[in-house]
């Protein structure tokens, strides 16, 4: 018989992708006031990955991939994604169109969770509307992709920088350091 144990704390990653890079300047300041400082920023990537977002939030789309220096609880992420979906209607311009996506996740040792509202077969239900989507899992010493995992995830430059993250984060673990202790 297994024996139920807590989580361990796990990385807060997000992804913001806006056509605006001051857009995405401001929200990663606003993400930090909800969430703790980040430790690590990407560059602007150019998101080219598909042409989905062009329709409601325009041409000439940029992304960043941003971590948390507190660690958090696996379980969190559903009101970690409720709280980002209101940022993205709070910055909403015209017709309610986004301005900005903003993709919360985490970086655990084995693998890449991101959160939608949106379910599928292999994405199980979490609470309030928000399912987990198994997005890169963690074998010969990198993150790899899965059958459905987007292109953008599974391209080289964001697993390097998962790997990068991951790397961070299991310092931060070896060296027995969430920062201000794992949010819940």
């Amino acid at each position: 018989m297994s024996i139920p144990q807590p989580p361990q704390p796990v990385k807060l990653i997000m992804s913001l992708l806006s056509a605006d890079p001051a857009l995405i300047d401001r929200g990663c300041t606003g993400l930090c006031s909800r969430f703790g400082l980040l430790d690590y920023k990407s560059e602007l990537l150019p998101f080219h990955y598909t042409r989905y977002y062009e329709a409601e939030m325009g041409a000439g789309l940029s992304r960043t991939l941003v971590s948390f220096r507190n660690l958090i609880s696996p379980d969190t992420l559903p009101e970690i994604k409720l709280a980002t979906n209101a940022m993205e209607a709070a910055s909403a311009g015209e017709q309610g169109r986004r301005r900005i996506n903003i993709d919360p996740g985490y970086i655990a040792l084995s693998h890449v969770v991101l959160a939608t509202c949106k379910g599928f077969s292999h994405r199980p239900y979490l609470r309030d509307g928000v399912y987990a989507d198994l997005t890169l899992i963690f074998r010969a010493q990198t993150f790899q992709a899965l059958e459905w995992t987007f292109p953008d995830y599974g391209s080289a430059p964001m697993i390097q920088l998962c790997n990068t993250i991951r790397g961070s984060y299991l310092s931060q673990l070896r060296a027995g350091r969430g920062e201000d202790a794992p949010q819940r």
